[in-house]
């Protein structure tokens, strides 16, 4: 079933940072168990999540279990820990009024129970933002409509990267993964056979808001960047970032404009990517 996007905008999307914070922070216990359980990849892939739409969830690559591979995510509506095994939620964890120390527990011993090691070995290679909660407890019973918006704009986004990713086949995108440091999901395109700071690619993601935007957007990322003149003229709603990061952005608020968002918010990643392509001469 396809995201229905007239679902989303209840919320207004300057309205997520809390919740998106409580999310990041519980999130990071299924990446624990993916780098726990799993063997490292050069690109650190093997810790990122995909979204399982079935699930309305982010989580991990499969884990080799006893009695059939598994994987552990976050369900961001519910904001709770889930241990899947195909379409089937074998047990899951709300966070609300928990803390990190008892989430994590309760995920060791499901994982214990699955002959897998614990997340509590799957030490990060990153350090996150103090945790947004007072005393680390999560308190989500006012942040109901927020959690579920948050659910919503990763739902959709995530859809149109795959179908863009799809479009694309020929060129070998990477898969579309969500990296657990900075919560962002991505595809990258690379662009001929170069490597090191003369490597062509794009970068074409969705952030759930950041030191950036305080809410959430798409990205379309070149590189390297653009040397010197004039940038060449984006599809509307588009706009360049240039200061922390390069790239064609449109907001949260720009696409809640969109008459059909879905669709066009394809177009435009796609029109910007094209311009990026072009320009980086591939």
């Amino acid at each position: 079933m396809r995201f229905d996007w007239s679902r989303l905008g209840r919320t207004p999307p300057t309205a997520l940072a809390h919740a998106r914070d409580l999310a990041h922070h519980a999130a990071q216990w299924p990446t624990r168990a993916a780098r726990a359980n799993l063997g490292a990849a050069p690109d650190d892939s093997h810790s990122a999540f995909v979204w399982d739409a079935s699930h309305a969830a982010l989580v991990s690559k499969l884990l080799p279990a006893k009695g059939g591979e598994v994987r552990v995510g976050i369900r961001l509506a519910r904001l709770e820990l889930i241990v899947t095994r195909g379409d089937n939620v074998l047990d899951a964890f709300q966070f609300d009024g928990k803390t990190d120390a008892v989430a994590g527990a309760w995920l060791d011993s499901k994982l214990r129970a699955l002959s897998l090691k614990p997340a509590g070995d799957g030490a990060l290679p990153y350090a996150l933002p103090d945790h947004p909660a007072r005393g680390g407890r999560y308190e989500l019973r006012l942040l109901g409509r927020e959690l579920g918006e948050l659910s919503r704009w990763f739902a959709g986004p995530a859809e149109v990267l795959e179908d863009f990713s799809a479009k694309l086949a020929g060129l070998r995108p990477e898969p579309v993964l969500c990296w657990p440091h900075h919560f962002d999901i991505a595809t990258l395109v690379r662009l001929g056979s170069g490597s090191g700071e003369s490597a062509r690619s794009v970068g074409v993601g969705f952030s759930p808001g950041d030191e950036y935007y305080a809410q959430p957007y798409v990205y379309i990322s070149p590189s390297p960047r653009f040397a010197g003149g004039k940038l060449p003229e984006l599809p509307p709603p588009g706009h360049w970032h240039t200061e922390g990061f390069f790239g064609a952005v449109a907001t949260g608020e720009d696409i809640l404009a969109m008459k059909e968002r879905g669709r066009e918010l394809l177009g435009f990643i796609t029109a910007a990517f094209d311009i990026g392509r072009a320009k980086l001469g591939a």
